[in-house]
């Protein structure tokens, strides 16, 4: 049976039985579920429904889930069924059936659906534990008892094996999973399931949710008994192809095709082999699913995860031999394999490609470089006899070099060496020292959170929010209570918008004839919403009537940015291409602030093109519209989603006339000749691979463009020049200045900077050592000085930088008894020049170099003193 197969008769078989088929959500989780960075379970998009927070579309539900877990990363290709990226069949039931229809259901498709011989299923079911209070769950036992499960195939576990939750808080419960008996020929008689033994094959495990768990490790019932199953989909395809592991199924043969076909190896020749192309199917697999979710690849969070993995892919394609460039035709195989299921995955085909060569591009030169230096540190240490690489060795080759150490990590251990982990974990603690001393504890704003949850669940409704039509709403209070000073209130209708989105909430006033209030937050409970109130005269009380009212100026504004937002979203992709997504935002009245996924800094022309393209658009006062649509017809109106969002069948779409259509629950102005003058202020990198806009609008904007209209009058006066023939005096004035420093040099100002270069030097293993960023006019002046400060130096190693005209220069200089003791300038330059895009070379005592990433030069004179410090250790 073909995966495609056992995926539609898992669906249907439960859709038959009154289930509402589901689609996968993305995996990148909802903005609400802060708990995760990725979707790891079956269940995670329906916690809100578990909870009770939100309505299900359907009390039963089935779905195959998006999944990807890394917590066994480094098992990946070395047993026959670890992944990172697997789809997660399962049926659900919120406060529907429990147990007794679960265990039926599960035990009539494995049975009928699926082929098993009875006699060769085994269960197993929670068996108690003390700190959770709870005994042997014997309603599950009976459960499958009574479907005919003899007792001697029931086998009671510990809470490590049978009782399921999703982290270290939330929805949980006891669980029974299915297992397959494969015989004598996998294990010995007498084992059981939950042995250390390969003879019983676990492949679906029922969830009886019907706790909480808390943080202190308590647990209460939830509002509702719920089911929770989860069935692995490549599992249950290698059991039902007959193959030892899941990469010898159908959904993996043809990656594994690609690298036999492109490596001349074959898979089971030998062990490195198999691992290798085991690797490159899986982590192509879960990286070409992270990009069309929109993760791109960054030293942060769900985007380091997706950088790790395509660097252990191009790791193994190394291993292979693959040419370079495989990684975007590895990933256009899962395109092509999954693009019918998965239409994402051929929507975003463009950004697999980009983001695919340009990580394998830049990652190629940190690879090699990284291999090398760990090369000398596994030969020094097998030159001593020692079993281990020091992790300070390890720690520079991170934070100097950008080499991971999971890689290390792995290569090491590939030359049977190790390295301490707690003490590169220490040295990582202390380099992040001053961030964490700066770091915010979220802990008080969770349990702020859970208290407004509660609170909003026991008023029993649901506020209407009517901000879209009136900026006030006379409604009436239903609920209220006393929190720190402050007071929780839930009106029937509520004008105040409700933070989400990047857009604030609103500020404002409650009042009624006697009391008033001001607005100090809004808090979004799923499609509700909480006021926190700061009393300021009176005491509103539950019941009343009362007049609600949002600050006017403060909304307008925020309109206005946000309206600008998407104008600003339009335009870059117009401009730079349809890579770029948006990665993060606010939206407030004050500025917006726009994070979107692109690799390199704007030039000053695509930014100025850019902001031209939204004042254009502006000036063109084009229409703006709200509309309310299912969420398959705004898609196929071409309606951006923004990842990381929630959206339920029904959806809000904000039109743009002819511009743009985004998935937006924010505020909006009706036309864009409101939004006014539109200002770009700061443009900058917000991680890896992600840049950042702020800009802003209308009066903010305004003020801004008066304030330097008046310092342009100012400088006009004080050069005394007209305000059209600034740029070129200010010119005149500088090619004045540079001709001045060039005779100041010339007359002995080289001479000063090479003074107080030597003062800078330092004394590595008897050599002085000097690797400094320096001022010259070109390479051939940063040559000069490089001979007269290593001259004064004598016995020395000396590695200069300067950026001329957006370009970097690198030299190299070593006193010959210096290149005896295995310090070669080549080796200096050339290090350092990957480092900054470039190349170089020359002779032992002398190189020199140049490079296209000015941004980079302090980390290649890192390299380059990293360089030097290793030839002499």
């Amino acid at each position: 049976m073909q995966t495609a197969e056992i995926r539609e008769r898992f669906l249907a078989f439960f859709e038959e039985r009154g289930h509402r088929r589901m689609p996968s959500a993305p995996l990148v989780p909802a903005s609400y579920d802060p708990s995760v960075l990725l979707t790891t379970a079956g269940m995670q998009p329906f916690k809100p429904f578990f909870r009770g927070e939100e309505a299900p579309p359907a009390p039963r539900l089935t779905s195959a889930q998006k999944c990807f877990r890394t917590t066994d990363i480094e098992n990946v290709g070395m047993t026959a069924r670890h992944l990172t990226f697997f789809e997660m069949l399962g049926n659900f039931s919120v406060g529907d059936y429990f147990k007794q229809g679960a265990v039926e259901q599960a035990w009539e498709l494995s049975t009928q659906g699926f082929g098993f011989d009875p006699e060769r299923i085994w269960i197993t079911v929670f068996g108690g534990d003390e700190e959770l209070s709870l005994g042997p769950d014997e309603e599950a036992i009976a459960c499958w008892r009574a479907i005919g499960v003899p007792e001697e195939r029931i086998v009671r576990l510990g809470r490590e094996d049978n009782f399921w939750q999703l982290g270290p808080a939330g929805p949980c419960g006891p669980c029974s999973e299915l297992y397959l008996d494969r015989g004598t020929g996998f294990g010995a008689e007498e084992d059981r399931p939950g042995d250390d033994s390969e003879r019983h094959l676990e492949y679906w495990n029922l969830v009886f949710m019907q706790y909480e768990l808390h943080s202190d490790g308590s647990l209460t019932d939830l509002p509702l008994q719920n089911i929770d199953t989860g069935l692995g989909l490549e599992r249950m395809a290698a059991i039902l192809q007959d193959v030892p592991s899941v990469y010898e199924t159908d959904a993996f043969r043809p990656l594994i095709a690609f690298g036999e076909e492109r490596s001349g190896r074959r898979y089971g020749q030998d062990f490195p082999t198999t691992r290798a192309l085991r690797v490159l199917a899986d982590h192509g697999r879960a990286a070409a699913f992270l990009l069309a979710d929109g993760v791109v690849p960054s030293n942060e969070d769900r985007g380091y995860i997706l950088r790790r993995i395509l660097r252990r892919a191009i790791r193994q394609g190394r291993v292979l031999g693959l040419e370079e460039g495989f990684l975007p035709a590895l990933c256009d195989v899962v395109v092509e394999m999954m693009g019918d299921v998965y239409p994402e995955l051929r929507a975003e085909r463009g950004t697999l490609e980009r983001w695919t060569a340009a990580e394998e591009e830049s990652f190629g030169r940190t690879l090699a470089q990284g291999e090398r230096l760990l090369g000398v540190l596994v030969r020094d240490a097998k030159g001593v006899g020692a079993d281990e690489v020091a992790a300070a060795d390890a720690f520079r080759l991170h934070d100097t070099f950008g080499f991971p150490f999971e890689m290390t990590r792995e290569l090491l251990a590939e030359e049977r060496l190790r390295v301490d982990e707690d003490a590169f974990t220490a040295l990582m603690d202390d380099a992040r020292e001053t961030a964490r001393a700066g770091a915010r504890d979220t802990s008080a704003g969770s349990e702020a959170a859970e208290r407004v949850a509660r609170f909003a669940r026991a008023a029993g409704f649901e506020t209407n929010f009517v901000g879209y039509e009136s900026v006030d709403a006379d409604t009436i209070v239903r609920a209220v209570e006393a929190e720190n000073g402050r007071v929780l209130a839930k009106l029937e209708d509520s004008p105040f918008y409700p933070e989400g989105g990047g857009q604030i909430s609103d500020a404002g006033l409650v009042e009624t004839g006697s009391a008033r209030a001001l607005v100090a937050d809004v808090y979004r409970v799923g499609a509700d919403q909480v006021l926190a109130l700061e009393p300021v005269e009176g005491t509103i009380t539950q019941g009343e009537q009362v007049r609600a009212v949002v600050e006017r100026d403060t909304r307008l504004a925020t309109m206005r940015n946000h309206t600008a937002t998407h104008l600003l979203h339009a335009a870059l992709r117009e401009r730079l291409g349809p890579h770029v997504r948006q990665a993060g935002s606010y939206v407030g009245p004050d500025k917006l602030r726009f994070d979107f996924t692109h690799g390199e800094r704007l030039t000053a022309d695509e930014l100025a093109d850019v902001e031209a393209r939204v004042n254009e658009w502006v000036a063109a006062a084009l229409s703006v519209r709200a509309l309310e649509t299912t969420l398959d017809e705004a898609r196929s109106l071409g309606a951006m989603a923004l990842f990381g969002e929630k959206y339920g069948d029904w959806v809000r779409m904000v039109e743009v006339d002819e511009v743009s259509r985004e998935l937006c629950g924010g505020t909006h102005v009706h036309s864009t000749a409101e939004v006014g003058l539109f200002h770009v202020t700061t443009e900058t990198s917000s991680a890896s691979n992600v840049r950042r806009i702020e800009a802003v609008t209308g009066p903010v904007a305004t003020r801004l463009f008066e304030d330097r209209t008046r310092r342009l009058r100012e400088l006009s006066t004080l050069l005394k020049a007209p305000e059209a023939e600034l740029v070129r005096t200010v010119e005149k004035l500088a090619e004045r200045a540079r001709e001045a420093g060039k005779r100041g040099a010339a007359a002995g100002d080289d001479g000063a900077a090479a003074r107080r270069l030597v003062e800078a030097a330092t004394e590595v293993g008897g050599v002085k050592v000097l690797v400094h960023r320096a001022e010259a006019q070109d390479a051939k002046a940063l040559l000069a000085l490089s001979d007269r400060v290593r001259q004064s130096l004598g016995f020395a190693a000396v590695a200069l930088g300067c950026v001329v005209d957006g370009r970097v220069h690198l030299v190299a200089n070593v006193a010959p008894a210096v290149v005896e003791r295995g310090v070669r300038a080549g080796d200096i330059v050339r290090a350092a020049a990957e480092v900054v895009g470039g190349g170089g070379g020359g002779r032992d005592t002398m190189a020199q170099a140049g490079g296209r990433d000015p941004e980079k030069l302090d980390d290649a004179l890192a390299t380059a003193r990293a360089t030097i410090e290793h030839a002499l250790s």
